[in-house]
């Protein structure tokens, strides 16, 4: 499974190619988000995302969950969101 880091500066429609991508070779993907603004936008990919691959008559679904991670040594809830393609 590949693992995408998403910030708040992250460009949606540059997240959702990389998420297109992915799921066309049969791979799931998942977005991993720590924040309001990270969150959006990884949101915003997956919508996008999901309009790529409409066209290619690919469908895809988002399972949201929790993550804790430890960033510069410090404990942080993520969001993680798994893309599957179904």
């Amino acid at each position: 499974m590949e693992l995408l880091k998403v910030s708040a500066k992250s460009n949606p429609n540059m997240v959702a190619g990389a998420i297109a991508g992915i799921t066309r070779e049969n791979k799931e993907v998942e977005l991993q988000a720590i924040g309001a603004g990270s969150v959006n936008q990884a949101i915003k990919a997956i919508a996008v995302a999901r309009a790529f691959l409409e066209e290619d008559g690919i469908a895809i679904a988002c399972i949201p969950g929790f993550a804790e991670i430890t960033v510069e040594d410090e404990a942080r809830t993520a969001i993680r969101f798994t893309v599957i393609r179904i």
